[in-house]
């Protein structure tokens, strides 16, 4: 078995650094145009010209190719993979724990909510007994003027 193989698939992070990197040495060394190159040579004839950017870009595929064995080199003996992984596993546990301390808040909101109700209910029932209390008071004044009003009426008198 090839060393591939044996090695787990590289992470996302791991892929992405990867990425990034061809992008950005192929936008260095492919940054010359035809056109800038013959600028740049044009002291020279059209054939030696020609000759000079097959040369140009021998060069540039081959220092292409080597600096992406260095960097793979690299990446291996500084184990780039395993450490992103480990940066990718870190992340992932801290969104969950960032998941699990909301719903402990949520929980607190819940608990708070529910007293607040409670609280508010308790209001709510003092404020009808009080209510009621005085409305029975009211209620009874209202009986006494009429019953004092109907004894002053009684007997009717013709």
């Amino acid at each position: 078995m090839d060393q591939e193989s044996q090695n787990p698939p590289p992470g996302l992070r791991h892929l992405n650094l990867k990425k990034s990197f061809k992008l950005g040495i192929r936008s260095l060394l492919t940054a010359c145009s035809k056109e800038d190159f013959s600028k740049a040579f044009s002291m020279f004839n059209n054939a030696e010209q020609e000759g000079l950017h097959r040369l140009f870009l021998q060069v540039i595929t081959s220092m292409h190719e080597n600096i992406e064995e260095q960097f793979e080199s690299i990446c291996r003996e500084t184990e780039v993979g395993t450490i992103l992984d480990i940066v990718e596993q870190f992340v992932e546990e801290q969104t969950l724990d960032t998941l699990s301390t909301d719903k402990t808040n949520i929980d607190v909101v819940e608990q708070e909510l529910s007293r607040a109700k409670k609280d508010e209910i308790q209001y709510l029932t003092s404020m009808l007994d009080t209510k009621h209390r005085y409305l029975s008071e009211q209620m009874r004044m209202t009986r006494c003027c009429l019953k004092g009003w109907m004894l002053q009426q009684w007997p009717p008198s013709d």
